[in-house]
């Protein structure tokens, strides 16, 4: 099937780029001798995180219980949960992909870990964990260093817990003005782990896990002492946020909307997908850096505004637009995108190759 006849809107990964992008990465990992293991919330696919694995990536992330389930029925198996989980219906699901899966998780409190600890020790089993260590994003995570030794202590008391390392995000690089920044905050993500690392092998504790990760800081990471393993996830597709971080280029990016012009008036255009099509993201944690909402590929005008059903293009004077006429446009954030749909088209050059189910969407718990 050619892409002219797709209904819109839909969603198309560029297959061609994907690949490209996942050789990119593995590489990099390979290069510098450290662990891939991709956060799978960007894509939610079971077939798109087999595929990270077959490139040599050693497991998978995910952030919910939710999405650990379906990749764990996927066949998955290596997982870790790169959050805090503690509510004691979430605890239950865990211990039941403990049996099934090689599974890890985050800790970043005592009262997080003791519960986690009641749990597994009443089923008898035991459950891997990394600390978490806030390295600036200042949303969970404990502090580096003494504080992070503080609470190892803590958790040490605590039967069927078993430390692995440590890891982090430095989800504030979305925050940058521009590469340069990226690579300051890069380079501050991985001086603090090793410093934290260095800290507990001082006092006898070997982490053997030291994790770190976002798509903007491996965009220029060159390796470091210390560091086991890296966790990006936005890298298999990349979007208009890290073009305008200067961590992609357009041409990197693999997935775009597909959409179709139904009006035509003077100064705009408008197209048949809006809000629930590319939500409403304007850059990730609270950084306002894009113009609209997303790059029209081939054009120089700005999709300005979103209704429900609707995007309005602001057409820039060297652009024409026709009714009908087919765009395809890369979105502001591939992850919130992605979640909105049910299935996403394959494609290389103008045919489909294939159709992916998006199995993890809507996974919030």
């Amino acid at each position: 099937m050619q892409i002219k006849n797709l209904d819109t809107p839909c969603l198309l990964i560029d297959l061609d780029t994907l690949e490209d992008n996942l050789t990119r990465m593995q590489s990099k990992a390979d290069e510098y001798k450290v662990q891939l293991r991709p956060h799978m919330k960007t894509h939610k696919m079971i077939s798109l995180a087999q595929k990270q694995i077959d490139y040599g990536a050693v497991g998978i992330s995910v952030a919910k219980v939710g999405e650990a389930e379906v990749m764990t029925k996927g066949g998955i198996k290596d997982i870790f949960i790169a959050n805090q989980i503690v509510a004691p219906k979430k605890i239950d699901r865990l211990v039941k992909l403990a049996t099934q899966v090689k599974l890890g998780v985050g800790i970043d409190s005592f009262e997080g870990g003791k519960r986690l600890s009641e749990v597994f020790s009443v089923a008898g089993l035991s459950l891997s964990f990394l600390i978490e260590i806030n390295t600036g994003l200042n949303r969970c995570g404990v502090e580096p260093k003494e504080d992070a030794w503080n609470l190892y202590e803590k958790l040490l008391k605590l039967p069927c817990l078993s430390y692995q390392g440590i890891f982090t995000h430095a989800g504030h690089a979305y925050g940058a003005d521009n590469v340069f920044e990226v690579k300051k905050i890069s380079d501050e993500e991985c001086r603090l782990m090793e410093e934290t690392r260095q800290f507990f092998e001082e006092r006898g504790v070997y982490s053997s896990q030291v994790s770190i990760g976002s798509t903007p800081t491996m965009s220029v990471w060159q390796g470091h002492q210390g560091i086991t393993e890296i966790r990006p996830g936005n890298y298999v597709f990349y979007d208009a946020t890290q073009v305008s971080l200067g961590c992609a280029l357009p041409e990197n990016c693999a997935l775009t909307i597909l959409a179709t012009v139904i009006s035509v008036s003077s100064g705009r255009a408008v197209i048949d997908a809006g809000s629930k099509v590319f939500a409403m993201d304007r850059g990730a944690h609270g950084k306002d850096s894009l113009l609209g909402h997303g790059i029209i590929i081939g054009k120089n005008s700005i999709l300005a505004r979103l209704s429900e059903e609707h995007g309005v293009i602001d057409v820039h004077y060297n652009d024409t637009f026709l009714v009908g006429e087919i765009l395809r446009i890369i979105p502001n954030h591939s992850c919130t995108v992605i979640n909105l749909f049910d299935y996403v088209y394959g494609v290389r050059q103008e045919r489909v190759e294939e159709k992916f189910s998006i199995e993890a969407r809507g996974r919030c718990q």
